[in-house]
């Protein structure tokens, strides 16, 4: 009785505890913390990881959907504050003055070591003869032009709300390819995986960490090494580098680490993996599993990561 009497005037003081160790003071406000889930699946394990771990030590989480470029406005404004995976090779107008003036605060990197391009099947090598060279695109076209795109080949890209990277570089180049935005990341892997199956042509900006890349062999278009940074709207045909690389960061809202500083800290620690990613993407997408049940049992299997970080940070 005793006992059970202390534990709880310890959680009504906003006590947290971690392997017997009492934290006074945490969360140090009931408000909810609005985490960002964008609409790929690798974002949504790693926004879900953090919002799980966040919770264990008594914050109160809320998950907010929203756009690759719109979102950093809101956060920049205080009504969004957590965004996990910001891809630094596409982030629009507003984030770079934003990290500035300090309206959004980079934590750091994720620990992902991603690559962004055009990616193929390698049967396509024998249509396009001089691939995997971008050059050769130019030569050959119809090889993966569609009924709405001939004589111009179909190229997928990213979704509308995530930019205009592919088309940016094919206007710059002049290439003889009509971009087409992918739906979603679900529609444009479930156009991939349909085409290779049929062995029918199919040319996409595509990214990794992806489970895609442990289930099927794609071959990626290769560009000229850039001279200092790869400026994808201001390229020249014969020297194109195609697309800036990113670092992919965590970022908070401006006013995150005075209103929540343990959480602040906690975050600054957080890593993951591609292998990580890559497990998770193959579970949820592949293998139909629930994301909530495989972020649970990440937690489960991996306390020897994220305790200290959680310790580390109150």
């Amino acid at each position: 009785m005793k006992k059970t009497t202390i534990a709880a005037a310890l959680l009504l003081a906003g006590t947290f505890t971690l392997s017997g160790t009492a934290i006074a003071a945490v969360p140090e406000s009931d408000d909810p913390i609005k985490v960002i889930m964008n609409d790929w699946t690798g974002q949504h394990f790693s926004t879900k990881v953090a919002g799980s771990l966040l919770e264990k030590m008594g914050y109160n989480i809320e998950y907010v959907s929203a756009g690759a470029l719109p979102q950093h406005a809101g956060i920049s404004q205080g009504n969004l504050h957590l965004q996990t995976e910001v891809w630094t090779n596409n982030v629009g107008d507003i984030y770079p003055k934003a990290v500035e003036s300090g309206d959004i605060v980079v934590l750091g990197q994720l620990g992902l070591e991603p690559k962004e391009g055009w990616i193929y099947p390698p049967y396509m090598e024998e249509k396009c003869p001089g691939l995997p060279s971008y050059k050769a695109l130019f030569e050959c076209t119809e090889a993966f032009a569609a009924a709405d795109t001939f004589p111009k080949g179909r190229l997928i890209t990213y979704p509308a709300d995530w930019g205009t990277r592919s088309r940016d570089v094919v206007a710059s180049i002049d290439m003889p390819f009509e971009p087409v935005p992918g739906g979603s990341e679900g529609a444009m892997v479930a156009e991939l995986k349909s085409a290779y199956a049929a062995k029918e042509p199919v040319i996409m900006m595509f990214w990794q960490p992806h489970s895609l890349f442990a289930e099927y062999d794609f071959n990626w278009v290769e560009w000229n090494p850039a001279d200092g940074e790869c400026v994808e709207e201001s390229q020249d045909k014969d020297t194109a580098c195609g697309f800036a690389q990113a670092s992919v960061d965590k970022v908070v809202w401006g006013g995150f680490e005075g209103k929540w500083p343990a959480a602040f800290k906690m975050l600054t620690s957080l890593q993951l993996s591609n292998d990580d990613e890559n497990q998770a993407i193959l579970e949820i997408d592949v293998n139909g599993r629930d994301l909530d049940e495989v972020v649970a049992e990440w937690i489960d299997n991996n306390k020897s990561a994220w305790e200290p970080w959680i310790k580390g940070a109150m």
